[in-house]
């Protein structure tokens, strides 16, 4: 008895080597490309209304196999067409997830150092670091008086859409500007204001809502909004709580909160000049307030 499960312990391991000495480098970078899209797959459903779809289509999936085993005709056929008519209601159904992955798979980000040369870089550069000084001192000063506001930085993906809902100013960006657009009944308070190549480019906009269900019924409709801003597009998205005063960002679907006017300063000035600010430079905000 042992012997035989022996002999059969060794054809099993034999078949295992004889397989994966079959296995080629061609194989294991098709393994490999297939888990890259399987995980890929996974992470743009998960979290989202689409999970719950594809439990739904798994279901069905289960039912027509346990039809098909017990060789029902009628549940068979009936199970047949569903499946068949599905797939292509699936490009319906899931063509809100399909269009967020096929603009996150056409974003490109601009090279670290596309900013560092030349004295157009430089002055660009410039520009970027005061206008993220002025939002930093206007998020302190919103924060401190508990008004709402919403402000989103355009990235990769022009925003012209939502621009044409507001109202177009095109200026520097300038602390007290951000606070009067956003003081409590001002015609553009309710909208978002649209920071495009470091000039205040448009403020009084909408932007579309989130479609995730499943947010803490804390967050209001400004953090829904910067939610569905960031999903839909790759652009920063900061907002301030009516309610608590509390900084928070969006981005690429996720929001994380409490920032400070330091922090939200490190974070834009990374995100923004994607590398290293010289030190002068990036304390230049705390010894501005420190002389006020």
């Amino acid at each position: 008895m042992f012997s035989e499960a022996n002999v059969t312990l060794q054809d099993t391991l034999s078949n295992i080597w004889a397989t994966i000495k079959t296995i080629s480098p061609g194989d294991v970078i098709d393994i490999l490309m297939v888990a890259v899209v399987l995980y890929y797959i996974i992470k743009l459903v998960r979290d989202t209304r689409a999970s719950q779809l594809v439990k739904g289509i798994m279901l069905l999936l289960c039912v027509y196999l346990f039809t098909d085993m017990l060789e029902f005709k009628v549940m068979g056929f009936f199970m047949k067409t569903i499946l068949t008519v599905g797939a292509t209601a699936l490009i319906v159904v899931f063509q809100p997830e399909l269009r967020r992955a096929l603009e996150r798979m056409g974003r490109t980000r601009l090279p670290s150092g596309l900013f560092g040369a030349g004295a157009q870089g430089e002055e660009q550069r410039a520009a970027i670091l005061s206008m993220i000084e002025e939002v930093c001192e206007a998020s302190k000063s919103l924060s401190r008086h508990k008004i709402g506001a919403l402000m989103v930085f355009e990235m990769q993906t022009r925003l012209g859409e939502i621009i044409k809902t507001g109202t177009l100013i095109d200026c520097k960006p300038v602390a007290e500007l951000i606070g009067n657009i956003f003081f409590p009944n001002a015609p553009l308070h309710d909208g978002a204001m649209i920071i495009r190549d470091a000039r205040l480019h448009a403020a009084g906009c909408f932007l579309p809502l989130t479609e995730n269900n499943e947010l803490s019924k804390e967050l209001g409709t400004r953090h829904r909004a910067s939610l569905g801003m960031s999903e839909n597009s790759d652009a920063i998205v900061v907002v301030v709580s009516e309610e608590t005063g509390t900084i928070s960002v969006a981005r690429n679907g996720v929001l994380t909160r409490n920032y400070t006017p330091e922090t939200l300063g490190n974070y834009l000035r990374t995100e923004l000049l994607g590398n290293e600010v010289p030190r002068e430079k990036e304390h230049r905000f705390k010894r501005k307030k420190a002389k006020s």
